[in-house]
Protein backbone atom coordinates (compact mmCIF):
# COMPACT_ATOMS: atom_id res chain seq x y z
CA UNK A 1 0.00 0.00 0.00
CA UNK A 2 1.44 3.35 -1.07
CA UNK A 3 1.93 5.94 1.63
CA UNK A 4 0.43 9.36 0.99
CA UNK A 5 2.69 12.38 1.07
CA UNK A 6 2.23 14.31 4.31
CA UNK A 7 2.62 18.03 4.85
CA UNK A 8 1.58 20.05 7.86
CA UNK A 9 -1.37 22.45 7.49
CA UNK A 10 0.98 25.38 8.16
CA UNK A 11 3.25 24.34 5.32
CA UNK A 12 0.29 23.90 2.95
CA UNK A 13 -0.98 27.39 3.73
CA UNK A 14 2.48 28.89 3.27
CA UNK A 15 2.87 27.19 -0.09
CA UNK A 16 -0.53 28.40 -1.24
CA UNK A 17 0.23 31.95 -0.11
CA UNK A 18 3.56 31.98 -1.91
CA UNK A 19 1.97 30.59 -5.05
CA UNK A 20 -0.76 33.25 -5.06
CA UNK A 21 1.62 36.12 -4.29
CA UNK A 22 3.93 35.19 -7.13
CA UNK A 23 1.05 35.09 -9.59
CA UNK A 24 -0.24 38.49 -8.45
CA UNK A 25 3.24 40.08 -8.57
CA UNK A 26 3.54 39.19 -12.25
CA UNK A 27 0.52 41.37 -13.08
CA UNK A 28 0.65 45.04 -13.97
CA UNK A 29 -0.26 47.39 -11.15
CA UNK A 30 -3.48 49.27 -10.37
CA UNK A 31 -3.88 52.49 -8.37
CA UNK A 32 -7.19 53.49 -6.78
CA UNK A 33 -7.39 56.81 -4.94
CA UNK A 34 -9.85 59.40 -3.72
CA UNK A 35 -9.81 62.95 -5.10
CA UNK A 36 -12.02 65.99 -4.87
CA UNK A 37 -14.54 64.86 -7.49
CA UNK A 38 -14.78 61.16 -6.63
CA UNK A 39 -12.70 57.98 -6.86
CA UNK A 40 -10.09 57.47 -9.60
CA UNK A 41 -9.03 54.07 -11.02
CA UNK A 42 -5.79 53.91 -13.03
CA UNK A 43 -4.52 50.57 -14.32
CA UNK A 44 -1.60 49.77 -16.56
CA UNK A 45 -3.37 47.76 -19.24
CA UNK A 46 -2.44 47.34 -22.91
CA UNK A 47 -5.68 45.57 -23.81
CA UNK A 48 -8.79 47.51 -24.84
CA UNK A 49 -11.12 44.52 -24.48
CA UNK A 50 -10.04 42.81 -21.25
CA UNK A 51 -10.81 45.32 -18.51
CA UNK A 52 -9.22 45.39 -15.09
CA UNK A 53 -11.55 48.19 -13.93
CA UNK A 54 -15.35 47.86 -14.09
CA UNK A 55 -18.64 48.95 -12.56
CA UNK A 56 -20.44 46.91 -9.91
CA UNK A 57 -23.42 49.14 -9.10
CA UNK A 58 -24.55 52.77 -9.03
CA UNK A 59 -21.82 54.16 -6.75
CA UNK A 60 -19.55 51.10 -6.53
CA UNK A 61 -16.53 50.28 -8.68
CA UNK A 62 -14.27 47.25 -9.03
CA UNK A 63 -10.56 46.85 -9.82
CA UNK A 64 -8.41 43.73 -9.81
CA UNK A 65 -5.00 42.32 -10.68
CA UNK A 66 -3.91 38.75 -11.30
CA UNK A 67 -5.44 36.06 -13.51
CA UNK A 68 -8.13 37.57 -15.70
CA UNK A 69 -10.54 34.54 -15.85
CA UNK A 70 -10.58 34.30 -12.06
CA UNK A 71 -11.26 37.94 -11.21
CA UNK A 72 -13.73 38.23 -14.10
CA UNK A 73 -15.79 35.43 -12.51
CA UNK A 74 -15.70 37.32 -9.23
CA UNK A 75 -16.73 40.56 -10.91
CA UNK A 76 -19.74 38.88 -12.55
CA UNK A 77 -20.78 37.34 -9.24
CA UNK A 78 -20.55 40.75 -7.57
CA UNK A 79 -22.75 42.35 -10.22
CA UNK A 80 -25.38 39.64 -9.80
CA UNK A 81 -25.31 40.00 -6.02
CA UNK A 82 -25.69 43.77 -6.20
CA UNK A 83 -28.58 43.50 -8.68
CA UNK A 84 -30.33 40.94 -6.50
CA UNK A 85 -30.12 43.06 -3.34
CA UNK A 86 -31.05 46.22 -5.21
CA UNK A 87 -34.13 44.57 -6.71
CA UNK A 88 -35.19 42.81 -3.49
CA UNK A 89 -34.76 45.74 -1.13
CA UNK A 90 -33.65 49.06 -2.59
CA UNK A 91 -30.82 50.56 -4.59
CA UNK A 92 -29.53 52.45 -1.55
CA UNK A 93 -29.25 49.19 0.39
CA UNK A 94 -26.41 48.00 -1.85
CA UNK A 95 -23.10 49.04 -0.26
CA UNK A 96 -19.44 48.52 -1.04
CA UNK A 97 -18.86 46.90 2.35
CA UNK A 98 -21.52 44.32 1.55
CA UNK A 99 -19.85 43.41 -1.75
CA UNK A 100 -16.38 43.37 -0.16
CA UNK A 101 -17.52 40.98 2.58
CA UNK A 102 -19.05 38.65 -0.03
CA UNK A 103 -15.75 38.60 -1.95
CA UNK A 104 -13.83 37.94 1.27
CA UNK A 105 -16.01 34.93 2.13
CA UNK A 106 -15.66 33.50 -1.37
CA UNK A 107 -11.88 33.92 -1.59
CA UNK A 108 -11.41 32.62 1.95
CA UNK A 109 -13.35 29.45 1.15
CA UNK A 110 -11.42 28.89 -2.07
CA UNK A 111 -8.09 29.40 -0.30
CA UNK A 112 -8.80 26.87 2.46
CA UNK A 113 -10.87 24.26 0.64
CA UNK A 114 -9.42 24.08 -2.85
CA UNK A 115 -5.98 22.89 -3.78
CA UNK A 116 -5.21 25.92 -5.93
CA UNK A 117 -6.00 29.42 -4.58
CA UNK A 118 -7.16 32.28 -6.78
CA UNK A 119 -4.26 34.43 -7.97
CA UNK A 120 -6.18 37.68 -7.61
CA UNK A 121 -6.28 40.84 -5.55
CA UNK A 122 -9.40 43.00 -5.58
CA UNK A 123 -10.40 46.54 -4.69
CA UNK A 124 -14.04 47.49 -4.12
CA UNK A 125 -14.60 51.26 -3.94
CA UNK A 126 -17.75 53.19 -3.06
CA UNK A 127 -17.91 56.93 -3.66
CA UNK A 128 -19.42 59.11 -0.94
CA UNK A 129 -20.69 62.65 -0.61
CA UNK A 130 -17.15 63.88 0.20
CA UNK A 131 -13.64 62.48 -0.13
CA UNK A 132 -13.69 61.60 3.59
CA UNK A 133 -16.81 59.46 3.01
CA UNK A 134 -15.26 57.36 0.23
CA UNK A 135 -14.81 53.68 1.11
CA UNK A 136 -11.96 51.65 -0.40
CA UNK A 137 -11.69 47.95 0.46
CA UNK A 138 -8.78 45.72 -0.47
CA UNK A 139 -9.46 41.96 -0.59
CA UNK A 140 -6.52 39.60 -0.95
CA UNK A 141 -6.26 36.03 -2.27
CA UNK A 142 -6.84 34.45 1.18
CA UNK A 143 -10.03 36.36 1.95
CA UNK A 144 -8.48 39.08 4.10
CA UNK A 145 -10.28 42.41 3.77
CA UNK A 146 -8.81 45.79 4.71
CA UNK A 147 -10.34 49.26 4.75
CA UNK A 148 -7.78 51.52 3.07
CA UNK A 149 -8.20 55.28 3.66
CA UNK A 150 -7.83 57.14 0.38
CA UNK A 151 -5.41 54.90 -1.52
CA UNK A 152 -5.10 51.29 -2.70
CA UNK A 153 -2.23 49.92 -4.81
CA UNK A 154 -2.19 46.34 -6.08
CA UNK A 155 -0.03 44.06 -8.19
CA UNK A 156 3.56 44.32 -9.32
CA UNK A 157 5.67 46.46 -7.00
CA UNK A 158 2.70 47.82 -5.09
CA UNK A 159 4.68 48.83 -1.99
CA UNK A 160 7.04 51.04 -3.99
CA UNK A 161 4.14 52.63 -5.88
CA UNK A 162 2.25 53.25 -2.67
CA UNK A 163 5.26 55.00 -1.16
CA UNK A 164 5.63 57.23 -4.22
CA UNK A 165 1.95 58.23 -4.23
CA UNK A 166 1.06 58.44 -0.55
CA UNK A 167 3.44 61.29 0.29
CA UNK A 168 1.79 63.60 -2.28
CA UNK A 169 -1.82 62.48 -1.97
CA UNK A 170 -4.37 65.12 -0.93
CA UNK A 171 -8.16 64.78 -0.74
CA UNK A 172 -8.66 68.20 -2.41
CA UNK A 173 -6.82 67.29 -5.63
CA UNK A 174 -8.49 67.82 -8.99
CA UNK A 175 -8.94 65.03 -11.50
CA UNK A 176 -5.93 66.16 -13.53
CA UNK A 177 -3.71 66.33 -10.45
CA UNK A 178 -4.84 62.93 -9.18
CA UNK A 179 -4.36 61.33 -12.60
CA UNK A 180 -0.87 62.80 -12.93
CA UNK A 181 0.04 61.50 -9.47
CA UNK A 182 -1.25 57.99 -10.23
CA UNK A 183 0.51 57.81 -13.61
CA UNK A 184 3.78 58.98 -12.08
CA UNK A 185 3.40 56.36 -9.36
CA UNK A 186 2.89 53.58 -11.91
CA UNK A 187 5.83 54.81 -13.97
CA UNK A 188 8.16 55.06 -10.97
CA UNK A 189 8.86 51.30 -11.10
CA UNK A 190 9.86 48.93 -13.87
CA UNK A 191 12.22 51.27 -15.73
CA UNK A 192 15.73 50.48 -16.89
CA UNK A 193 18.45 51.20 -14.34
CA UNK A 194 15.84 52.47 -11.92
CA UNK A 195 14.74 55.29 -14.20
CA UNK A 196 11.04 56.26 -14.23
CA UNK A 197 8.92 55.29 -17.20
CA UNK A 198 6.64 57.56 -19.20
CA UNK A 199 3.25 55.93 -19.75
CA UNK A 200 1.12 56.95 -22.73
CA UNK A 201 -2.66 57.03 -22.90
CA UNK A 202 -2.84 53.78 -24.89
CA UNK A 203 -1.05 51.98 -22.04
CA UNK A 204 -3.59 52.99 -19.41
CA UNK A 205 -7.11 52.08 -18.40
CA UNK A 206 -8.72 54.96 -16.52
CA UNK A 207 -12.16 55.29 -14.96
CA UNK A 208 -13.81 57.39 -12.24
CA UNK A 209 -16.71 57.29 -9.84
CA UNK A 210 -18.00 60.85 -10.22
CA UNK A 211 -19.55 61.95 -6.93
CA UNK A 212 -21.41 64.85 -8.60
CA UNK A 213 -23.09 62.61 -11.17
CA UNK A 214 -26.61 61.40 -10.27
CA UNK A 215 -27.52 57.73 -10.65
CA UNK A 216 -24.73 55.64 -12.13
CA UNK A 217 -21.49 57.41 -11.28
CA UNK A 218 -19.06 55.16 -13.17
CA UNK A 219 -17.56 56.46 -16.40
CA UNK A 220 -14.43 55.68 -18.37
CA UNK A 221 -11.85 58.14 -19.64
CA UNK A 222 -10.65 57.07 -23.07
CA UNK A 223 -9.42 58.49 -26.35
CA UNK A 224 -9.14 62.23 -26.74
CA UNK A 225 -10.56 62.96 -23.29
CA UNK A 226 -7.79 61.00 -21.57
CA UNK A 227 -5.09 62.27 -23.93
CA UNK A 228 -6.11 65.89 -23.33
CA UNK A 229 -5.82 65.50 -19.55
CA UNK A 230 -2.43 63.77 -19.78
CA UNK A 231 -1.03 66.35 -22.20
CA UNK A 232 -2.34 69.21 -20.08
CA UNK A 233 -0.71 67.85 -16.93
CA UNK A 234 2.56 67.21 -18.76
CA UNK A 235 2.71 70.72 -20.26
CA UNK A 236 5.30 72.88 -18.43
CA UNK A 237 4.50 76.37 -17.25
CA UNK A 238 5.09 79.14 -19.78
CA UNK A 239 8.47 80.83 -19.42
CA UNK A 240 9.61 84.19 -20.82
CA UNK A 241 11.56 84.06 -24.04
CA UNK A 242 15.27 83.60 -23.45
CA UNK A 243 17.13 86.91 -23.50
CA UNK A 244 13.97 88.97 -23.82
CA UNK A 245 14.42 90.79 -20.54
CA UNK A 246 18.11 91.46 -21.17
CA UNK A 247 17.60 92.72 -24.70
CA UNK A 248 18.70 96.41 -24.81
CA UNK A 249 16.06 98.85 -25.89
CA UNK A 250 16.93 101.57 -28.43
CA UNK A 251 17.27 105.03 -26.88
CA UNK A 252 14.32 107.34 -27.29
CA UNK A 253 14.76 110.05 -29.91
CA UNK A 254 14.78 113.62 -28.63
CA UNK A 255 11.47 115.33 -28.86
CA UNK A 256 10.95 118.17 -31.27
CA UNK A 257 8.33 120.88 -31.34
CA UNK A 258 6.65 119.05 -34.19
CA UNK A 259 6.43 115.91 -32.03
CA UNK A 260 4.76 117.82 -29.22
CA UNK A 261 2.35 119.71 -31.45
CA UNK A 262 -1.18 118.51 -31.64
CA UNK A 263 -2.51 117.04 -34.83
CA UNK A 264 -0.83 114.82 -37.39
CA UNK A 265 2.82 115.32 -38.21
CA UNK A 266 3.50 117.13 -41.47
CA UNK A 267 4.16 114.89 -44.42
CA UNK A 268 7.77 114.68 -45.61
CA UNK A 269 6.82 113.48 -49.06
CA UNK A 270 7.82 115.95 -51.74
CA UNK A 271 4.87 117.45 -53.60
CA UNK A 272 4.78 116.54 -57.28
CA UNK A 273 6.11 119.12 -59.67
CA UNK A 274 3.35 120.41 -61.94
CA UNK A 275 5.82 120.76 -64.87
CA UNK A 276 6.88 117.09 -64.64
CA UNK A 277 4.83 114.67 -66.69
CA UNK A 278 3.04 111.85 -64.82
CA UNK A 279 4.65 108.42 -65.08
CA UNK A 280 3.00 106.01 -67.42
Amino acid sequence: MAMQFYASPEQIMRDRSEYARKGIARGRSVVVLSYQGGVLFVAENLSTALHKVSEIYDRIGFAAVGRYPEFENLRSAGVRLADFHGYSYGRRDVTGRQIANAYARTLGAIFTEQQKPFEVEICVAEVGATAEDDELYRITYDGSVQDEPGLVTMGGQSDAISGAVKTRLRPDQTLAEALKLAVEGLGSVGGENGQPRKLAANQLEVAVLDRNRPGRTFRRLTGLALTAILEDTAKPAAEPEAGLEDKPQPPASPSTPADNASGPAPSTTEAPDEDKPESE
